[in-house]
């Protein structure tokens, strides 16, 4: 009777042993790909994979992190204008997380590229180039996890709120520094300061109403045009089909367009921006003071 309690002993042993040492070694396997995530970011934010690395890293279980990944093409030969701007886009806001104070391991930003990574293509059934896709750190990706890109754009501040979204980690978006916006304020600023000293004793000029009707309609042809959309949702300029090579100019959706597609707004009103200003000058042509011959000859 005394050799039963040191039987259960061993049986529970030989029953839990397997199990302790597979879920060590789980932990240390888990440990090796955090270390070398955490290395390549350091060196850089976002992190180039090929078909090993993206099976083994973000596919192979176990992983306790998020990997944000875009797959693109970025070769020359393959002239994806959109990939690059995507990828600029993508680097600021895998920038602003590697140098955030938040920063931790509990997501990664990674890139596939077709050339580097057809394989990966191949194995999720991708035929289009740039997507984003969140491989969160439990289960398989969602439908929620693809970025809608045609929709939302691909600005870092969009793609900050998609992850944010994805994973509750808040990024808080820190683009470079961009002199062109102050440069030309100083110039604009400049050139007004220079026409005041030149014209100091006669500023009748600021109070010319055809002059600030002009400026006025550029401005609302600029923004009815959907320059300001194109400037907050960050869109491709067009959509090349990668099966047919064929581009699209203008969006198939209510909900989206493209930059070609303002650009193709904005000359037809142009049209009706010249009537306009045509109108304005056949006013002041019939308000002004000169004489009739003047008048006629001028506009």
């Amino acid at each position: 009777m005394a050799a039963l309690p040191v039987l259960v002993l061993v049986l529970l042993l030989a029953c839990g042993g397997p199990r302790a040492a597979g879920q060590k070694r789980k932990e240390m396997v888990l440990s090796e790909k955090v270390s070398q995530l955490m290395e390549w970011t350091s060196k850089r934010s976002v992190i180039r994979m090929n078909g090993d690395k993206f099976r083994r890293l973000v596919k192979a279980p176990p992983r306790n992190y998020s990997v944000i990944v875009m797959f693109t093409a970025l070769q020359p030969h393959r002239q994806c204008v959109v990939c690059k701007q995507a990828d600029e886009e993508y680097q600021i806001l895998a920038n602003s997380w590697r140098y955030s104070s938040a920063f931790t391991n509990k997501i990664f930003f990674a890139m596939v590229d077709f050339d580097e990574g057809s394989d990966v293509f191949q194995m999720l059934n991708m035929n289009s180039a740039p997507t984003f896709i969140n491989f969160p750190a439990k289960g398989k990706p969602k439908r929620g996890d693809t970025y809608e890109l045609q929709v939302r754009g691909f600005a870092a501040e969009q793609l900050a709120r998609w992850v944010a979204d994805r994973t509750d980690v808040n990024i808080r978006v820190i683009r470079p520094p961009n002199y062109a916006g102050p440069l030309m304020l100083g110039l604009l600023l400049a050139v007004i300061g220079g026409l005041v000293y030149l014209r100091g004793s006669n500023l009748d000029f600021l109070y010319n109403k055809t002059g600030w009707a002009f400026a006025a309609l550029c401005f609302v042809l600029a923004m009815t045009s959907g320059q300001m959309w194109n400037h907050i949702r960050g869109p491709p300029y067009a959509h090349k089909n990668p099966h047919t090579g064929q581009v699209s100019y203008i969006h198939g959706s209510s909900q989206a367009q493209f930059v070609a597609e303002t650009h193709i707004v904005l000359l037809f009103m142009s049209t009706d921006g010249g009537v306009t200003l045509g109108m304005v000058l056949l006013h002041e042509a019939a308000t002004s003071d000169m004489d009739v011959g003047k008048r006629k000859s001028k506009y």
